[in-house]
């Protein structure tokens, strides 16, 4: 299969938001000179308070359109909410290798002493059926506390678009998993969507020490790497920053895309 990919073609990164940076940074480790196109999907966002139904049928659609259009050697769906809920249609759907993003429950079960591990994703990701499986499979024994953090999303947005952030927002995040019954037992937190790792310094600061983050971007990467081995890379243009919404926040990112080697913007 390595010798018959076209060595410009790109791996396409897709996320509601900027939130898949943090998938970005560690793929940039992991394979510096591949092409990347990152796509937002800025014109659904947030995704968190969207039906299932109305997930699945625009991100199985969106990916579709991008892969026609830029024909790329592999897809990461670099957000926790349209994993749990579109990877099985997209991967029917599109014939290019699917890497998608699971909350990172295994590595998690595995760090905690306590034995509390405490779980921040959105409202849809949450309630999924796949977060039960995975808790079930990896993390029997331990006590897993969940809570929705939508304004997590908003707050890692506006940062990197180099607006303020009420410091409450990290406060109001670290409360709802602590204040649940045996919440301050809690010594591992799951960062269980791609934008939060993005505000990791200012969550560490609310939950105080002791607190250890996990995140999967760094697996992703690593297994992005797995599936293209072998490969060749050529980047003939700068990699882009695709946006699926024209607007001012797509222009105010765009010092802190170039941060992650995103020189050139485009809108679908």
């Amino acid at each position: 299969m390595s010798q018959a990919v076209d060595p410009s073609a790109p791996i396409l990164l897709f996320d509601s938001g900027v939130g898949g940076l943090s998938v970005l940074a560690e793929l940039r480790k992991q394979l510096p000179q591949a092409p990347v196109i990152y796509a937002a999907d800025n014109a659904g966002l947030p995704y968190g308070d969207k039906t299932e139904a109305q997930i699945a049928a625009r991100v199985s659609g969106l990916l579709g359109r991008m892969t026609e259009r830029f024909h790329p050697r592999l897809v990461c769906i670099a957000c926790n909410t349209a994993s749990t809920i579109a990877l099985g249609m997209v991967r029917e759907v599109l014939e290019v290798p699917i890497v998608g993003t699971v909350p990172a429950i295994k590595p998690a079960a595995a760090m905690t002493r306590t034995g509390t591990i405490g779980l921040l994703g959105t409202e849809a990701t949450i309630r999924q059926g796949y977060v039960d499986r995975l808790e079930h499979e990896f993390a029997q024994g331990k006590r897993l506390l969940r809570a929705a953090a939508p304004a997590l999303v908003a707050a890692a947005e506006a940062r990197l678009r180099g607006e303020p952030v009420d410091p409450q927002v990290y406060a109001a995040a670290a409360d709802a998993l602590r204040m649940q019954p045996g919440g301050e037992a809690i010594d591992t937190v799951v960062l269980a969507c791609t934008h939060f790792p993005l505000v990791e310094p200012e969550l560490a600061q609310a939950f105080g020490p002791g607190v250890r983050f996990v995140h999967g971007a760094e697996g992703i990467a690593r297994r992005i790497a797995f599936l293209t081995q072998g490969q060749e890379f050529q980047r003939l243009r700068p990699d882009l920053a695709l946006f699926t919404r024209d607007g001012e926040e797509s222009a105010r990112l765009a010092d802190s895309l170039k941060t992650y080697g995103l020189l050139r913007i485009e809108i679908l």
